[in-house]
């Protein structure tokens, strides 16, 4: 018997108003039914958005120490339920086993590390240009915030957002992927089940048009997206018109280089992980390699062995290196890009079809997928894929290398291998990126450090690190004149 899951409005689990439900199933076998959730509409989102207005002066009024208190105990309840929600995660999105253990502790990660930004919160002390006077800047709360986030890291992004805005001040209407609601919602029994007071998160479960009611709300003060770029566009449209705040975190078309000089051992090794890592659904997942012209076509017959040899499979499983695509439409969307390769003639070395065999019949599984003698003109090579296909590129030296990985409308993660330290300094000045590895693969972040990128990757906001509580506050600017005398600055003394 499935679950029946409600929507969190004011400390209180509840039904949508209308009624309505959805069903999220398991995507590596689409037989069995994770839980059954509330299909959400304006009403519900009005409902979460009078809590969190309700909620939001004695939230604000909360010393910031003792909101990280609350979200240290919701880290600590995040590791000792980490192998349970892992395996939730992994029947949700399919993702194997060690990456969801792995997407539960980045939100402990982000828990601890947020938490002591409640004794931080720090602002500036400074002079003033007039005598006896004092001028210092401190952050303040946005006030109610509207959240959306993905599928891929459905308990991880969630805690990039809500963790860094509840240690702001501000109060919270969420609304997660509707293909990964269970695991969302246990990362809001936990934050309750630490004492976060009724009214200060509040979720609201829902597929597009509950995405779209809560964008248009006129009283959120800020909305924070992760998606795609197509959705990203469509709400920082809406909230320039509404002058609301707004965080834009969208895809990438990542890049990793390797120079012949490298540890070819360990670029192998990196590429095949952040290639099929995920079965290739995260936004810096490798989907182009670029490969010095010497080591092109042993690296090639190398990394391709690699793709034929994965074990896919239901993530659960102790052999699975690669699970399911999420959906149904993901599988067809990434087997359109595949077809578009081959016809617009790039060579396919393995992998563009669905992934056969035992147990794998009632799963969105796919191959993985490498091809070869790409055009810088593909649509394989110049949009996200989001899914288990990379490209393999011969490049002259480092820096034709750089030329062709900026030759993109996306920059979020790079990577160059190399053991020459000219070469990884001319990538790290030169890559046109947010993020950029030496030695290691694209995808691997840390919480305590910027996430995010350029172009069309977002709208200039970091997630994650410190630059994350620059999104959920606004900087006060505060003068204390002590002087007994009314003093004019900039104005010339009499």
């Amino acid at each position: 018997m499935a679950k029946n899951y409600l929507n969190h409005i004011d400390g209180k689990w509840v039904p949508s108003i209308a009624g309505k439900t959805f069903k999220d199933t398991n995507p590596a076998d689409w037989n069995e039914v994770i839980g059954i959730f509330p299909e959400s509409g304006p009403e519900d989102i009005e409902r979460a958005v009078q809590a969190a207005e309700n909620a939001y002066e004695s939230w604000r009024l909360t010393p910031p120490p003792t909101r990280g208190e609350i979200i240290l105990k919701a880290g600590l309840l995040l590791k000792q339920n980490k192998e349970r929600l892992a395996r939730l995660m992994t029947r949700e999105m399919g993702k194997v086993l060690k990456e969801t253990r792995g997407d539960v502790q980045e939100a402990i990660d982000m828990a601890y590390y947020v938490a002591g930004e409640g004794r931080r919160l720090f602002g500036q002390t400074t002079t003033s240009e007039l005598k006896n006077k004092f001028a210092m800047s401190v952050r303040m709360p946005v006030g109610v915030c509207g959240l959306i986030t993905p599928w891929n890291f459905p308990v991880a992004i969630p805690s990039w957002k809500v963790f860094p805005a509840l240690i702001c001040g501000n109060t919270l209407v969420f609304k997660p992927a509707e293909d990964t609601p269970a695991s969302a919602s246990e990362f809001v029994e936990i934050l309750r089940q630490a004492g976060l007071p009724p009214g200060v998160l509040n979720l609201v479960h829902g597929g597009p048009k509950t995405g779209e009611a809560l964008v248009h709300h006129p009283r959120f003060r800020l909305i924070s997206f992760t998606g795609s770029c197509e959705v990203g566009r469509l709400v920082g449209e809406h909230c320039g018109r509404t002058l609301k705040r707004c965080s834009l975190e969208m895809g990438g078309k990542n890049a990793q280089i390797v120079m012949a000089d490298a540890d070819l051992n360990l670029a192998l090794e990196g590429a095949v992980w952040g290639a099929f890592g995920t079965t290739g659904q995260r936004c810096t997942a490798t989907s182009r390699v670029y490969i010095e012209r010497k080591v092109y076509d042993s690296f090639c017959r190398a990394l391709v062995r690699r793709a034929k040899n994965i074990h896919i499979g239901n993530g659960l499983k102790p052999r699975t290196e690669m699970g399911p695509l999420i959906n149904e439409s993901q599988r067809e969307r990434v087997h359109s890009y595949v077809s578009s390769g081959i016809e617009e003639g790039a060579h396919l070395e393995c992998g563009g079809g669905f992934a056969q065999g035992a147990g794998l019949k009632r799963g969105y599984f796919y191959q993985p997928t490498v091809f070869t003698h790409v055009d810088p003109k593909m649509k394989i090579i110049r949009e996200e894929i989001f899914g288990p296909v990379v490209c393999l590129m011969p490049v002259k030296d480092v820096e034709d290398a750089i030329r062709q990985v900026n030759d993109t409308a996306y920059g979020l993660s790079t990577s160059i291998y190399s053991r020459d330290v000219n070469h990884a300094m001319r990538a790290i000045r030169d890559l046109e990126a947010g993020i950029t590895y030496v030695n290691g693969p694209t995808i691997g972040a840390e919480v305590h450090l910027p996430f995010g990128g350029v172009k069309n990757t977002g709208n200039g906001h970091r997630e994650a690190g410190q630059t994350a509580l620059d999104i959920f506050s606004e900087w006060k600017s505060v003068f204390i004149d002590y002087s007994g005398k009314l003093q004019k600055a900039q104005i010339d003394a009499d």
